[in-house]
């Protein structure tokens, strides 16, 4: 399954470091990792939130592809419009969805503030 992930620079330094193999363990105030099944909802995070929130003004869109069985292990979550879905992964959880991730995460966006 292809999924998205909306990030800042900060988070993006860290996957970097990982050799683009991983994502970054969650802060102590984030409980859940969230990948996004669409591009079109990664880049409105990206644009909304990343790009105004980060002190660097810049969000990105990485994009990845977890196996399908694995994948199969969550549910789907809509939280929004239809098309605002996303997993919900236990922080304690994200090593083990990482070492799913098949190939390489990659960057397919960058927005800066205008």
């Amino acid at each position: 399954m292809i999924l998205y992930r909306p990030v800042g620079s900060a988070e993006l330094k860290l996957i970097a470091d990982s050799g683009y193999r991983a994502f970054p363990p969650r802060l102590l105030d984030q409980p859940i990792f969230y990948p996004v099944l669409n591009e079109r909802y990664a880049a409105e995070i990206a644009e909304k939130w990343n790009v105004r929130y980060n002190s660097e003004h810049k969000g990105y869109i990485t994009r990845f592809e977890v196996d399908d069985e694995f994948f199969g292990k969550y549910q789907v979550q809509t939280v929004g419009k239809s098309y605002h879905q996303e997993l919900w992964v236990p922080a304690e959880e994200l090593e083990e969805f990482n070492s799913h991730i098949i190939g390489n995460i990659e960057v397919i966006k960058e927005y800066v503030e205008e």
